[in-house]
């Protein structure tokens, strides 16, 4: 693997970068294709799909993070490194949102696994494979739950799986994200929440009642409020409870890569070092000091660091070999 030198050894700016930096996407050589999966009898997924020319090594499933769309920056530069490597890559919008807000008169959650899983057997069907499956923050979260909650039965489903900044536990990630020092995040992320709750209150107010949205300051009171009741979990300590990964880790039976940044402002790195995470052979974990959240911007022509890493292991998956080390420097 690309060894890492990180461009800014400041966990915000390497965050905000990640997240403001121009990530291209060849679309005259990788045209574009909306596709609309249907899921449930009433949910329909978009999912923006891009093949390599020739016949595909394999085809690779985006789930992005909260508040995030088959659009945001790091499935869009994922996208081009596993076009040019010869993967065919499916961005998929989570349920409600992105393009998948039409058609899909629900809400998502932080664990959620039915509409990946669903995509992924329509894909056994059609003799579609080899199936590989990459989640960024929360959707981080969405695929190593699917990936437990399955067991031995993944195997049948993902060659290989992939996490990159994931909140293991999500009340103390939640608790994490309302310091102050992550002020700037924790406002986009409730500003967002809200907007989008109070569109679906527009349009069909008996589903989503209006649940006194306009007092909602917290991610925390959002998902009391909202997505707890919402899904019948009740309240948002036992969403929390039932729907983090960290639960789920130990009965994870197919390779799966672990990407974490000890600098992370919104997951606390102790997570990382949890028994579940440690003790699962199944589990790689490829930690680096610095690279914020999401981030992972490197010194070099190789700007994208992240995304050589995550070629690389599905490469290896596909391969059933191993990948090399990496090696960290700055």
């Amino acid at each position: 693997m690309q060894p890492f030198v990180p461009l800014f050894r400041n966990a915000h700016l390497a965050t905000l970068a990640g997240n403001f930096w121009p990530r291209p996407l060849d679309e005259i050589r990788h045209p574009p294709r909306l596709t609309l999966y249907r899921t449930a009898a009433d949910v329909g997924i978009a999912v923006e799909e891009n093949r390599p020319p020739g016949e595909a090594r394999g085809e690779v499933l985006l789930l992005h993070g909260l508040e995030g769309s088959s659009r945001s920056g790091y499935l869009i530069s994922l996208a081009q490194r596993l076009l040019e490597a010869g993967f065919a890559v499916h961005r998929m919008n989570l349920r409600g949102c992105g393009l998948s807000e039409p058609y899909s008169p629900t809400l998502y959650h932080s664990g959620l696994t039915h509409d990946a899983r669903s995509i992924l057997e329509q894909w056994r069907a059609a003799g579609r494979g080899p199936r590989f499956l990459a989640g960024f923050s929360l959707g981080g979260n969405v695929v190593l739950k699917l990936a437990g909650e399955m067991g031995e039965a993944a195997a049948e489903l993902v060659d290989g799986v992939a996490a990159v900044s994931t909140p293991l536990d999500l009340h103390a990630c939640v608790r994490r994200i309302d310091a102050p020092s992550n002020w700037i995040y924790h406002q986009k992320f409730v500003r967002s929440l809200r907007r989008r709750y109070r569109r679906r209150h527009r349009t069909d107010p008996q589903r989503f009642p209006d649940r006194g949205i306009s007092r909602v300051r917290t991610i925390f009171e959002f998902d009391d409020r909202v997505t707890a009741p919402f899904f019948g979990f009740g309240d948002a300590p036992n969403y929390y409870a039932t729907q983090s990964s960290l639960r789920f880790l130990p009965g994870i039976r197919v390779p799966v890569l672990l990407v974490q940044a000890e600098d992370d402002p919104m997951i606390p790195f102790e997570l990382y070092e949890r028994e579940e995470v440690r003790s699962n052979p199944c589990l790689r974990l490829l930690a680096v000091p610095h690279g914020g959240h999401l981030g992972f911007l490197a010194r070099g022509a190789r700007r994208f660091w992240l995304d050589g890493v995550l070629c690389e292991w599905f490469e290896a998956s596909r391969n059933k070999q191993p990948p090399a080390s990496v090696s960290i420097q700055g």
